[in-house]
Order: structure tokens, then sequence, then C-alpha cells
């Protein structure tokens, strides 16, 4: 077993983020649940992009898109993805690699009830990642949308979330001389017990 204390304490690597983002949270000025999110097209081409991070789950880590973008088609095609989460102000970072699947339920539901009302109105309006004329050509779809939506709009059925469910984590931290600390768990499956290691720098 990895000498491991401090930061790195305990067994759960899901517990571990979901306290380094809780610290992070208070850190960090902007957007501290932001990961660079890795995908892959069908000819193995990487694609990688900024998302914002809904979840830590006991098992999985969730994020929304439309599922008519480019992210969301890679990410259904390969069922595989990678992320990133980066804190320059605690000098760490935590990266995720894992399989995907879709969250297109009640949870999904109650998330996207949750955002403004303009964010849900956007959703409905974004053709993500497809050609757009003007932003001047948005605005205008969204106010077409507006009266006949209403106040409270469902869930577009083009839009959702993905859960990833690792099979590798792994937490590091700056540390003096560039001598940094890294520990990352591997397990075979999302049923298998998690390896823990202590990486060189």
């Amino acid at each position: 077993m990895a000498d491991r204390s401090g930061i790195f304490a305990g067994d759960d690597p899901f517990v571990i983020a979901s306290e380094w983002l809780a610290e992070a949270e208070r850190a960090e000025v902007n957007d501290p649940n932001a990961i660079a999110l890795s995908t892959v097209d069908g000819q193995g081409m990487p694609n990688v992009r900024m998302v914002l991070l809904k979840e830590i789950e006991p098992a999985a880590f969730v994020f929304y898109t439309n599922y008519g973008s480019t992210k969301a088609q890679e990410l259904d095609q390969a069922g595989m993805a990678a992320f990133v989460l980066h804190w320059k102000s605690l000098r760490r970072q935590i990266r995720v690699r894992g399989r995907i699947s879709r969250e297109d339920g009640p949870q999904a539901d109650a998330y996207y009830k949750s955002r403004s009302l303009k964010s849900r109105l956007g959703a409905w309006a974004s053709h993500q990642s497809q050609p757009l004329e003007s932003r001047a050509t948005l605005l205008a779809d969204v106010a077409k949308l507006t009266p006949q939506l209403g106040l409270n709009p469902p869930r577009p059925p083009f839009w959702g979330g993905y859960r990833l469910i690792p099979l590798e984590i792994e937490f590091w931290a700056d540390g003096a001389f560039r001598l940094h600390d890294r520990f990352v768990w591997r397990r075979e499956t999302a049923e298998t017990v998690w390896k823990i290691d202590r990486l060189s720098p």
C-alpha cells in the first residue's frame, strides 16, 4: 500500500476528490468545477474542451451537454473519455479516465430545472457545434422560443447528462523542487478493487 497521509489520506478516491473540490470552491475565483474533457473522434483524432463538472457521485462523475454536440457524438461512439481538474490556487490536479454512460432520466430533469430560465431556453435554442450565422440569430431564436416554452420549459430531448465511471484516478499535488506527489487508483472494471500506487513525479 502506498504511504499516503494528509490531503491524500483515505481509500475512497471519490471522497478525496469531493474534499479537494470543496477546498477549491473556497480558493478558486472562477469555476472550480471546470474540467478539461478529452474525447476522440472516429479517426482517433483527439478533442478537448472545458466543461463544468456538476456532481461527484459515490462511484462516478457527472456533467451535462447537448446530445447533438461534437463532444456527445464522440462520447457515444467511443464509450470512453478522460478529464483533468486543475486548480492553480491549490497547486493540485485530478486526472480521470473511464467508461461513459448517459444520464437521461429524473436526475437530468432535476439538474435542468435547477438552471436559470435563460440557460434553459438557451439549451433549446442552441444547435451546439453547428455553424451559426451570427449571435443575433441565436438571440432571435431564444426570443422566439420564450413565449412558446413559457416560464417552466421541459428538458429538451436532445440535452442531458453523462456519467464517467472511472477505471483510473490520479491525484497530483505540487512539491518543492518539482518533486511532486502523485498517487493513482487503478482497477480493471467498475466492479473490481482499486490498486493504489505512488508514482514518480
